[in-house]
């Protein structure tokens, strides 16, 4: 005997093969995937500062000299891709003169 399941079916009528399987369904549609960003930002000066340990001052000369291409600035804005500003700061040697 074969019977349709929907909305209206008493829970008691389900075999308990019926009602893991609708469980299963319902954990199925609920799977969420977020894709993860790619850029790690930093915001500012004060973002600079944390990323390298720096004082204010040398954040500022990092932001105008070594990372100067991880940087975009928009008025007041700063914004900083912090994994190519690792990565140029390390090609120039650590910030070591």
């Amino acid at each position: 005997m074969t019977s349709i399941i929907n909305h209206s079916t008493p829970i008691a009528l389900l075999t308990v093969g019926q009602l893991i399987e609708l469980l299963n369904e319902d954990r199925k549609q609920e799977t969420v995937v977020i894709p993860e960003t790619s850029k790690r930002l930093v915001y500012g000066l004060y973002g600079i500062r944390k990323l390298f340990n720096v004082s204010h001052a040398t954040a500022f000369r990092y932001k105008e000299t070594i990372i100067k291409d991880a940087v975009s600035q928009q008025g007041r804005k700063i914004v900083v891709d912090a994994d190519k500003a690792l990565e140029l700061f390390k090609a120039k040697g650590g910030g070591l003169k």
